[in-house]
């Protein structure tokens, strides 16, 4: 099913690219909702996450023409508004750096399932904005938005090692938050 659904993305994409307006409208209204989701958590104000989605999707409708690869349209509108929320909370000041220590383990499959179902729940947003940025963002693309951590990388433009010592660190804040 994912596979059908990548596939008919990346036939949007190509008709996008030819200049078809339905197709790319498609293609917005599909990655509007998923995007708003995903930035209204990272940088936790729901009026800057508008913004970003605006400005994301301003880009997207720029740049789709050079998009090489139609079939990572998904994981490229990602990384531009990571992008896009990273220089807004800059802009804000609120950014906080991120220690890139060495991880040691990525938590296992169960632990993994429950966290992400943590994280869905609405009322763990706020878990999220004690969080730094960068490891909020680790966190909502690879539990939320289903991304593997080498992908989670790929968006963020980020290392392998950093991208899992951001989750890592993510992980124990959150786990933190728990403790008594």
């Amino acid at each position: 099913m994912e596979s059908d659904h990548s596939e008919a993305e990346t036939r949007l994409v190509l008709r996008a690219q030819s200049g078809d307006r339905d197709a790319l409208d498609e293609l917005l209204s599909r990655a509007g909702p998923d995007l708003q989701r995903y930035l209204g958590r990272l940088v936790g104000r729901e009026d800057l996450a508008d913004d970003v989605v605006q400005e994301t999707l301003i880009v997207v409708c720029r740049k789709l023409k050079w998009l090489r690869e139609p079939s990572v349209f998904r994981a490229w509108t990602y990384r531009i508004a990571s992008r896009i929320a990273f220089r807004a909370i800059k802009r804000l000041r609120r950014e906080v750096r991120v220690d890139d220590a060495i991880l040691d383990s990525v938590p296992d499959e169960h632990a993994a399932r429950d966290l992400r179902q943590m994280l869905e729940r609405e009322s763990a947003v706020h878990l999220l904005e004690g969080l730094p940025p960068a490891a909020r963002a680790v966190l909502l693309l690879h539990y939320i938005d289903g991304l593997t951590i080498a992908e989670t990388s790929d968006v963020l433009e980020i290392p392998l090692g950093t991208a899992k010592s951001r989750l890592a660190y993510g992980i124990m804040r959150l786990r933190d938050s728990f403790s008594p």
